[in-house]
């Protein structure tokens, strides 16, 4: 049997995340189907048809999907899960929202947040805020996985697979979609930039995260915070990184007045190259640096935008 794939998308444009899903699965050797669900898609489905290792897409487009309401998709997913032994999906806010209703439909066990596949059965996932990884091996006939998805690299490309659509989709009507409040910023989103500056507690306060524009701006980078700074109400909550915040894994990370609680190391740990800025030369961030600069941050930070 096949896998099936739940593409993450957003306003038209399929998201890196359904890359990195399709390279994770590419392990089991299995033919790759994903599932494009949406309204208008149609973009969306040949950007999925493209990459490498997916051998045909199916799309369902309706307006019972234009929200991705959990109800509704888990409803979709449910009714084709007959003809895949694998269901898969990133682990983003979408994922999270209606897999484990998938997983209960079903009546499977939901193996969540996966770093690595084994072998059809066993996978590998973090646990204690990362400290530990548990190999999990299911006994299930159909498997329910959620990934981590900067814990692989994007799959490359191919000549388009073929794209099929199925028919009317009953809606359910348990939720309705009311509204959506979304953060507009020209910076890159957090989850898929290629380098990020966060700053914590050390900013002292809201009106100094400025000090990280000028920089954030030459390194086209996006702008993270510790969750001791969005608690402290420094910065709005979606720009917290960690592990009750954003899974981040850019090729540049660089935190500025970041001790490195355990909690942000989870979501963080995994950059190709970390760069720690803090006046405490014995704060753990500098226990997963690459480069540590042992420093007052503001004095540092304007030295830092000139020089660059």
């Amino acid at each position: 049997m096949s896998v099936l794939i739940i593409a993450e998308h957003e306003h038209g444009v399929l998201k890196s995340d359904t890359a990195k899903v399709v390279s994770a699965t590419q392990k089991l050797g299995k033919a790759i189907t994903v599932l494009v669900a949406g309204l208008n898609v149609s973009d969306v489905a040949a950007a999925a048809s493209k990459i490498e290792g997916v051998s045909n897409v199916i799309v369902a487009d309706n307006a019972a999907f234009e929200h991705q309401l959990a109800e509704n998709l888990a409803d979709l997913v449910v009714e084709l899960a007959g003809d895949y032994s694998h269901i898969f999906a990133a682990a983003t806010t979408t994922g999270k929202n209606f897999m484990p209703r998938v997983a209960a439909l079903l009546d499977k066990v939901q193996i969540s947040d996966i770093i690595d596949v084994i072998d059809e059965n066993t996978f590998k996932r973090p646990i204690y805020a990362g400290n530990a990884i548990a190999t999990v091996q299911s006994n299930e006939d159909k498997h329910i996985v959620t990934v981590r998805s900067s814990a692989f690299d994007a799959a490359g490309e191919q000549t388009a697979a073929a794209v099929s659509s199925i028919g009317a989709v009953k809606e359910n009507t348990l939720s309705s979609f009311v509204s959506q409040q979304e953060t507009e910023s020209e910076r890159p989103e957090l989850t898929a930039a290629n380098v990020i500056i966060s700053g914590g507690r050390g900013m002292q306060n809201g009106e100094n995260f400025a000090l990280l524009n000028g920089i954030a701006d030459k390194l086209g980078a996006a702008i993270g915070a510790s969750r001791a700074a969005v608690d402290a109400g420094f910065v709005p909550n979606d720009m917290q990184v960690g592990q009750t915040g954003k899974i981040v894994a850019p090729q540049l990370y660089i935190a500025v007045g970041i001790s490195g609680a355990i909690q942000h190391l989870a979501g963080m740990k995994d950059s190709k190259v970390i760069v720690a800025i803090n006046k405490d030369p014995d704060a753990p961030i500098f226990q997963v640096a690459d480069y540590g600069l042992v420093a007052d941050l503001f004095d540092v930070l304007p030295e830092l935008e000139a020089s660059l």
